[in-house]
């Protein structure tokens, strides 16, 4: 009798033989499966390329909760036909030769977490809207017989619009669940797991303090103070339980803690308002542009909610913010913002330990 080891499961498949059918037991490597999911960037930064980008992401009621048919004639016959070309020009401005900021770095971090989990793993990377999508990296996995699989959501603090967004894509990719067809052709749905927001633990925290201090030990001056911005999200939201306001408010307090910054040197901040509603505040624009009237000549801008440098930090905050500063009375040269982790090693240390963590009880080949 031939006993399998833990580092094999046992694959069942029907073969047929003259119309009757037998299970064969085959060997196959469990190597376990990471997903590291992203909200998403364009392929390129063009008006023909950020259309089907934005209406993808707009169309998402994870992210815009407004009655179906009514955003729906809004989001075309209106948002659609000017949108895309203003979202161009900021693109093209933070583009690199290796293309989207959001898509290079986040390969780098695909890379470093392979290299730090071993040949016993298999690293991923997926997008809710645009590509590499996450039903191909779903697909990929699959093809190399991966039955069990990490869902790293790339978003410390959780949110509906963003967490959220990751795990349906990721459901609806792994169980074959598509919005064109009644029809669900995949037989079979690989076990998953979901890691939990990390927004206070210790190795996000410490690994953001770090790259914060290194950042600022740079620096000539110290700065007068600290803005914590957090990507916004719809006022209600909050209102009809999503703890993200929470989750932003818990993790500014334990950077701040952890850098020595005391009461009065930091605020807390939320960015990237989109439409009219009212979304939870205060807005990082008002935030910036006021601070230069209360005296504050040197300031410090720490961008938590994004592990990765994109749109929202190198150029709302990298190029907007400090214009935004520059009209307040402040100086653009002591304007500065700290970069996102990235490829931080502590950072990518952090998230190959939460991932054998979260696979507790899998043993990988």
């Amino acid at each position: 009798m031939q006993i399998l080891s833990y580092a094999y499961a046992p694959v069942y498949r029907y073969i047929s033989n003259s119309g009757y059918y037998s299970f064969v037991v085959e060997q196959t490597a469990a190597k376990i499966g990471v997903l590291l999911g992203q909200v998403g960037t364009p392929d390129a930064p063009t008006k023909q390329a950020l259309l089907p980008y934005l209406r993808n992401f707009l169309s998402d009621p994870r992210v815009i909760d407004s009655h179906p048919l009514l955003w729906k004639i809004i989001l075309h016959t209106v948002v659609l036909r000017r949108r895309p070309a203003r979202s161009a020009t900021l693109y093209k401005e933070i583009w690199t030769s290796e293309g989207s900021p959001l898509l290079v770095y986040s390969k780098q971090q695909m890379i470093e977490l392979q290299r730090r989990l071993g040949d016993g793993y298999v690293v991923e990377l997926g997008m809710a809207y645009g590509g590499p999508s996450i039903r191909e990296a779903i697909a990929r996995l699959e093809e190399k017989g991966i039955k069990r699989i990490v869902v790293v959501p790339l978003f410390p603090q959780f949110s509906t619009a963003t967490t959220a967004s990751v795990f349906d894509e990721v459901y609806a990719a792994a169980s074959g669940r598509s919005w064109r067809s009644w029809r669900i052709r995949k037989k079979f749905i690989p076990a998953l797991r979901f890691i939990e927001p990390y927004f206070d633990h210790p190795g996000y925290i410490n690994a953001l303090a770090y790259k914060t201090k290194k950042a600022l030990d740079a620096l000539p001056h110290r700065p007068d103070k600290f803005i914590i911005t957090f990507h916004g999200i719809p006022k209600h939201f909050a209102d009809e339980g999503d703890p993200y306001p929470v989750h932003c408010h818990a993790t500014a307090e334990r950077l701040a803690h952890e850098l020595g910054w005391k009461k009065g040197e930091w605020i807390v901040s939320f960015q990237s308002r989109f439409g009219r509603e009212e979304w939870i505040g205060p807005y990082t624009e008002s935030v910036i542009k006021s601070l230069p009237a209360q005296g504050v000549k040197r300031l410090c801008v720490v961008a938590p909610a994004f592990v990765t440098d994109c749109l929202e930090t190198l150029h709302e905050l990298g190029i907007e913010g400090k214009h935004t500063f520059t009209v307040g009375g402040g100086d653009p040269n002591l304007y500065t913002l700290i970069p996102c982790l990235n490829d931080d090693p502590l950072w990518l240390d952090f998230l190959a330990e939460t991932v054998k963590t979260n696979a507790g009880g899998w043993k990988a080949a």
